[in-house]
């Protein structure tokens, strides 16, 4: 049977929930951010769907569920990335009142079943530059632990980056204009 798996990804734990093609909530369980769990989560669900596929979904591509989305991707599992506002509107829809972790999950998980514009994540091919290959890592950059996910630009700037700029503008409006140089339009 064909499965889907939603997490609510969190900075320290993150919040699983496996239905199968017709709803049925097959397994709910909060997980740490660590590798350990995360394996034991893995191997779990793959042993819940028997050889069958599972997709993968998460509301976060960045930061929290890193972790996660390279174990996923290197054990060769379909991941499906569903902007958290995605889920927050479609959550209105679901019963139950308020936002808790399980149903944000649920929610997560229904959606990658039903919607077929979702677009998987993908390992990002290796850097082919010779000088790459001979300098190594730079000062700035990371050791390869294995691969990444290719994440679409548009989904690559965070949550926060929207509110710099209301900040930002607020003070250009209050700077004092200069005196002198306006023109009176005739």
């Amino acid at each position: 049977m064909h499965l889907w798996a939603g997490i609510d990804a969190g900075k320290a734990h993150h919040h699983c929930v496996v239905i199968d093609a017709d709803g049925n909530r097959l397994l709910s369980q909060k997980i740490p951010n660590d590798e350990p769990a995360l394996l034991q989560l893995l191997a779990g669900v793959l042993e819940l769907a028997g050889g069958d596929p599972v997709v993968w979904a998460t509301d976060l591509n960045h930061v929290g569920p890193g972790l996660l989305i390279a174990m996923l991707v290197a054990h060769g599992q379909t991941l499906l990335y569903i902007p958290g506002r995605t889920v927050h509107h479609a959550s209105n829809l679901y019963r139950g009142d308020g936002k808790t972790d399980a149903k944000d999950a649920f929610v997560i998980a229904d959606q990658a079943r039903m919607r077929r514009d979702l677009q998987p994540l993908r390992a990002a091919a290796p850097d082919r530059t010779p000088g790459r290959q001979i300098r190594g890592p730079g000062p700035g950059d990371q050791p390869a632990a294995g691969p990444t996910a290719r994440i679409p630009w548009r989904h690559r700037r965070g949550p926060h980056s929207l509110r710099v700029r209301g900040p930002v503008r607020r003070r250009r409006r209050t700077r004092p204009r200069p005196q002198g140089l306006r023109q009176d339009h005739e």
